[in-house]
């Protein structure tokens, strides 16, 4: 499909900075039947039904991006997917200052050698030493805020916590499952005491998400590959409770991914572990969910094509312009949707 199929105006205002104070205050378009409606996060117990199951992940986010030196060049790593005990692919800002070899200092007594550079400019760091890497970034690294945030705002002490979500438990992820981030522990005990269950997994996420589709056409995108893991347990209990009429509600584009990886053609959801790089674009079949809890995404996104094929192009482009006239915030810090197909997907 045309790329361009994709594309929406937003205006940079509708950017948000910080996330909303309470999270579960935030605002969420449900898109349920005809017409979408104005509600809140913290209306989730009310817009579900007893049975259903909220899926989130896991995972943790890492301080992931470093500023360093190779020589004179200044060089910067943002870490996206983990390939070894003591090595990261990276992508890196002024990577043709590199070369395969060289050693970046970046400074508090951590160091790496870059190897490998791939066909999309990344490299592969080697980290020096014998610390576990989570250590060293521990002390070198930060935060890895969206850089639709980063280039309005510096990193603020706040981002640390604002950046997890409360389920936050496996560390790996250079970003966010941010729909998550609207969940508090008062809003799961109302969801518990209206019969709505709840499951986790791990998909570590990686900084491939925030990069453009720089193809023409869908068929010509390669996607990041990401780790993940859904035990089997929790594959028993996800087909246990759509076989008993409820449904698997995906909380964020990760969970959704993970589980779709995870789902044979006979809808049935398996245990897995390992990489995924599941593109999903309008005609897809939705094997393994029911319906999403996502934010709103970037135009021309991949995630932006997943929503359209969960609920259809032209309604979801619509549905987005009704948020923007209606002052919605967007992006990881943003507002939220509630995505219910009402059939079989």
């Amino acid at each position: 499909m045309n790329v361009d199929l994709f594309d929406f105006d937003l205006p940079a205002e509708r950017i948000a900075l910080h996330p909303a104070t309470p999270r579960d205050s935030a605002r969420m378009l449900v898109l349920d039947g005809d017409a979408p409606a104005d509600r809140i996060v913290g209306d989730l117990p009310a817009l579900l039904r007893a049975g259903d199951c909220l899926v989130f992940n896991d995972t943790r986010v890492i301080p992931a991006q470093l500023e360093g030196r190779r020589g004179d060049a200044k060089i910067g790593a943002t870490l996206h997917k983990r390939e070894g005990v003591r090595r990261w692919r990276a992508f890196v800002r002024n990577g043709r200052r590199l070369r395969d070899g060289d050693a970046i200092d970046f400074g508090a007594n951590v160091s790496a050698v870059a190897t490998e550079r791939g066909e999309d400019g990344s490299w592969v760091l080697d980290f020096a030493g014998e610390e576990p890497v989570e250590l060293l970034l521990e002390r070198a690294g930060r935060m890895p805020l969206p850089p639709y945030i980063a280039a309005k705002r510096g990193i603020e002490a706040r981002d640390t916590e604002d950046y997890q979500t409360m389920f936050a438990d496996e560390p790996g992820a250079v970003a966010a499952p941010t729909a998550a981030l609207h969940f508090t522990s008062a809003l799961m005990a109302a969801l518990n005491a209206a019969g709505i269950a709840h499951e986790t997994l791990t998909l570590h996420v990686g900084a491939g998400t925030f990069l453009p589709v720089k193809a023409d056409d869908t068929d010509d995108h390669r996607m990041h590959a990401e780790w993940g893991r859904i035990d089997a347990a929790v594959a028993d209990r996800l087909n246990a409770v759509r076989a008993g009429g409820g449904r698997v509600i995906a909380v964020g584009t990760t969970s959704l991914r993970l589980i779709e990886s995870a789902t044979g053609e006979d809808d049935v959801i398996r245990p897995f572990e390992g990489d995924t790089a599941i593109f999903i674009t309008p005609g897809y079949r939705f094997r393994g969910i029911d319906g999403l809890m996502t934010n709103f995404h970037l135009p021309r996104s991949t995630l932006f094509m997943l929503v359209s094929a969960l609920m259809g192009r032209e309604r979801m482009q619509a549905a987005y312009a009704q948020a923007i006239a209606a002052g919605y915030r967007f992006y990881s810090y943003g507002d939220a949707s509630l995505l219910l197909p009402g059939k079989a997907v």
